[in-house]
């Protein structure tokens, strides 16, 4: 628990140092501005009440995805104040345990999605662990997902552009997107910044970035240097968002964010140019309209990145590229109010990333909106 303490407060040192860098001059009507309680409460209320009704005998939500599903509506129904003992709750969080495998992970059988999975249940389990009944189960699947990751385990060094990334469990290359959940996990049971498996995580995610510099020498970042993140630069590099004329990778929202994020759980701070060429990128391609570069593909995972990132931040406002600021919670509760289904849900027209599924929609939309509330 020592441990866990001081971890905590370096990071809650890097966080306090952070606060001001999204933060643009309010205007005066919204100098005191928070998320209309009533309207945000509504919201989260009609979410619960579908996801109650979605629920399966066994607990499981969307059991044929595995696992992943189910923590992830677990954990957004505790950060939106559901107590461990609520039925829904209580019985999502059986299911999620009832894969524990005796490696220490957490997925399903003959699962091909094994990291994944478990980073996701160890934040679900970090969520609910108020009593420590979780200690040694997240204890055992914090190992797991280390072992797991890309480094000297699969015969790899710092020179691999693999090295120190996470992917699904059974791929054949590392991405960010995982890498991310890999880092969600670690910060969730207070994981320092100093951990070994933090700083390799930051080899990665650095690599990742279109920004030339002694923490990524990769060929991309000169073919479009615009401070983005993109999906992966493992087994020659890709970006769903596609190409430049020249060959560069562009960047895009989710993976922008989900890179600012992992930056700061790794001790990067405020003045590191990797921090500020992405807040660069971020307020440049300021909008909750769509996932930026990508559409509405991947909609509702944008929103949850942005969120979570912003909120790690301490960040009050977000000014775009003419300098206007927007209160990020506000719009960001006005844009899912105005999507949700009738039902509750919230689902995307473009399945891409499984996006098609109103429980996994839906967990994301409520995972998004429990950072809507200032702390």
């Amino acid at each position: 628990m020592r441990y866990v303490c001081h971890a905590l407060s370096a990071l809650a040192l890097i966080l306090m140092s952070c606060t001001a860098i999204f933060a643009a001059e309010p205007s005066p009507d919204s100098k005191t501005a928070k998320p209309e309680h009533a309207l945000l409460s509504k919201v989260v209320d009609r979410g619960v009440a579908y996801l109650t009704g979605a629920q399966a005998d066994d607990g499981s939500f969307s059991k044929s995805a595995g696992p992943a599903v189910t923590a992830l509506v677990a954990t957004a129904l505790v950060q939106n104040g559901r107590s461990t003992s609520d039925p829904v709750v209580a019985k999502a969080l059986e299911y999620v345990e009832s894969n524990v495998r005796d490696d220490g992970g957490i997925y399903a059988k003959d699962s091909k999605y094994r990291n994944y999975e478990t980073s996701v249940a160890i934040q679900c389990f970090a969520a609910a662990n108020k009593d420590h009944k979780y200690d040694e189960l997240l204890k055992r699947a914090t190992k797991y997902v280390k072992e797991v990751q890309w480094d000297e385990g699969e015969g790899i060094d710092k020179s691999n552009l693999a090295y120190g990334g996470a992917g699904y469990g059974s791929s054949n290359r590392p991405d960010l997107s995982n890498t991310s959940f890999l880092a969600d996990a670690l910060q969730s049971v207070g994981t320092g910044p100093n951990d070994p498996a933090v700083q390799r995580m930051l080899i990665f995610v650095s690599r990742c970035q279109n920004l030339e510099g002694p923490h990524n020498e990769t060929k991309f970042p000169a073919l479009n240097a615009d401070g983005g993140f993109y999906y992966t630069i493992a087994a020659g590099g890709g970006s769903p968002a596609g190409v430049t004329p020249n060959g560069g990778l562009r960047s895009y929202g989710s993976m922008t964010y989900a890179g600012l994020k992992s930056m700061i759980f790794a001790g990067v701070d405020k003045d590191d140019p990797r921090v500020k060429a992405a807040i660069e990128w971020a307020q440049k391609n300021y909008t909750l309209k769509e996932n930026p570069g990508m559409g509405d593909a991947g909609l509702y995972y944008y929103y949850h990145t942005f969120a979570k990132a912003l909120a790690t931040m301490g960040a009050k406002t977000v000014a775009d590229e003419q300098g206007q600021p927007h209160d990020w919670r506000q719009e960001l509760v006005d844009a899912l109010a105005q999507r949700q289904q009738p039902d509750g849900s919230w689902i995307n027209k473009n399945q891409r990333w499984m996006e098609g599924d109103p429980n996994l929609v839906t967990g994301y939309a409520l995972l998004s909106l429990s950072y809507c509330r200032e702390k």
